[in-house]
This record gives structure tokens, sequence and C-alpha cells, in this order.
């Protein structure tokens, strides 16, 4: 062979049946084909041999595992604390029940507040306490009460346009009084005790009631006119500084329209309230009841 093979992938021819281990036997093979032949044979594993299984982990059956648990002496404890929190739970339940049962003997009746819905400030529930056929004059009431509201908040907006247009912080600050002395006293006064006086048909109650809101009504005809004596007038959104505003400051004076126009709706509904609690004041007897009661009393 050349110092130099002309092609060196090229392998050497092998003959097998040269290796004398091979050729002793029964003259068959002992190799296997191809890549994976071995000129030994009992070096090579039978085909239907399998491989052996992995030994199999040890398992103690009686292995425990910790988890911290609280010892007998906790758990008396703790127990001892339960019981202690029930007899407490149990006895502010009992004083409770003994507060609740004292008010109901006294006829004290608990207003959960629950109007408006968003911000309950006062009771408010007409369809589950009152009469059925004393629910309208109640809803119509209630209806006054809120029209008292508008009435004075726009009285506060047409104030305010007219302060803006030079006629003083005076009459706004009035303004802001009728609003915050109205609107709770109206409620507190008369509305409260027609209420009250349907759901209880105490004569006493609607006594008070008819003496406030005669009272209301007579503010809102006031302030329907806002004759000139406090302020000129102006401190109230009525008909008479509505005609002299008109011819200075146009929108200003619409304001004052306005309002007198809420006023007068207010007054004549105010008028209708009070007609029809006086007409079943006096059908259902409580003007004789109430008189009786006023006579034992000068006695």
């Amino acid at each position: 062979m050349s110092l130099y093979d002309s092609n060196p992938f090229d392998e050497e021819e092998v003959n097998p049946f040269s290796d004398p281990a091979v050729r002793k036997g029964s003259g068959q093979a002992s190799y296997g084909g191809g890549a994976f032949y071995t000129t030994n044979p009992g070096s090579v594993a039978p085909a239907t041999s399998r491989l052996s299984p992995l030994p199999p982990e040890p398992y103690d059956r009686g292995a425990t595992i910790d988890i911290p648990l609280d010892s007998a002496k906790d758990l008396k404890a703790k127990e001892k604390e339960l019981q202690a929190k029930e007899a407490e739970l149990k006895r502010r339940e009992q004083e409770l029940k003994r507060k609740e049962d004292a008010i109901a003997q006294a006829g004290i009746v608990i207003e959960e507040k629950n109007w408006p819905p968003y911000f309950p400030i006062i009771h408010h529930d007409i369809a589950h306490e009152i009469p059925v056929h004393l629910q309208k004059m109640l809803y119509v009431a209630f209806t006054t009460l809120l029209g008292l509201v508008l009435c004075l908040s726009w009285n506060i907006v047409a104030t305010t346009a007219a302060w803006i247009k030079g006629e003083g912080p005076t009459i706004w600050f009035l303004a802001i009084i009728y609003f915050l002395s109205g609107v709770p006293g109206g409620y507190v006064l008369w509305y409260r005790p027609l209420y009250r006086a349907m759901r209880t048909d105490s004569a006493l109650k609607f006594g008070w009631f008819f003496l406030f809101y005669l009272l209301h009504i007579g503010f809102c005809i006031f302030a329907a006119v806002a004759p000139p004596i406090i302020f000129k007038g102006k401190s109230l959104a009525g008909i008479l500084p509505a005609i002299d505003l008109l011819s200075r400051h146009a929108l200003v004076g619409t304001f004052y329209f306005i309002g007198f126009g809420l006023f007068c709706v207010e007054s004549l509904l105010s008028i209708w309230v009070i007609q029809q609690v006086y007409m079943y004041f006096r059908g259902s007897g409580k003007a004789a009841e109430m008189k009786r009661e006023a006579m034992m009393a000068a006695l």
C-alpha cells in the first residue's frame, strides 16, 4: 500500500470466518448481522430475555407525619373561652329582650330610619304603617313637604341671581335661613304629628298638626306674594319682587316668577290636604273626643 491512500474512508474488508473461535462449533454462524454483530455468542442476551425490574422502595406502614396540634390544655382553655363568650351573648340577648318588652309596655314605638334609601335620615313607611283609606291623604301631605323643600331651594337660586345682579348678600342669607329652619321645622312640627296621628289615631296629634300646618299655609301664601316688608320682599321669590326685577334684570325676574308659581302650587296643595284631614277628623269623631279631653283637663 502506498504512503497515501487514495480513499481514506474506504473500510478494510474483514472475513469473520478467519477467526478460529468462529469456526468452532457446529458450523453455524455465531454473530449477529449488521453493525451489532459480536464474535462471542455467549455474551449476547437471548431475544426472549427481559430486563430485571427495579427493586421496590422501602415503605414503612408505621411511619407517622408530625402535624402540630394543640395540646389538651390549650383545647380546654379555648373551650372555656367559647363558653364564656356564649354566656355573655345570652346575657346581652336577655337584657335587650327585657328592654324591648319594657318599651312595648310603655307604648313607645322604635322607628328605624329608612328614608331616603340612599341616605336614611327619617322613618317613613306609609304602605305598612298607615291604614289603606288614609294612605292617599298622607302621600299628598308628604308631597307638600317635598314641595316646601323645592320652593325654598329655588328661592335660594333666585336670591343668588339677585345678589349677583347687585341686590346685596342679605337677601341670600335670609333665603338660607328660610331653608334651614323651614325644612326640618316642617317635618318636626306638622308632618311627623300627622304621620303619627294617622298611625295611632291620636286626637292630640291631629290638633298639633292643624296648628302648625295653618302656619305653613300662611307662610306659603306670604312667600307667593312677598310684600315689601323685609328687605323690600326680595328675600322671597314672590310676585311683587318678580315684577320689580323684571324691568331691570329679565333673567332674575324670570327666576322670581318661577318661585312665585312654585309657592302658589304649594299653597293650593296644602289647602287641599288640611281640608281632607279636617273632614276625616270631624267624620271619625276625633273633634268631639278632643273637646272632651280639653274639658276634663280644665276640670
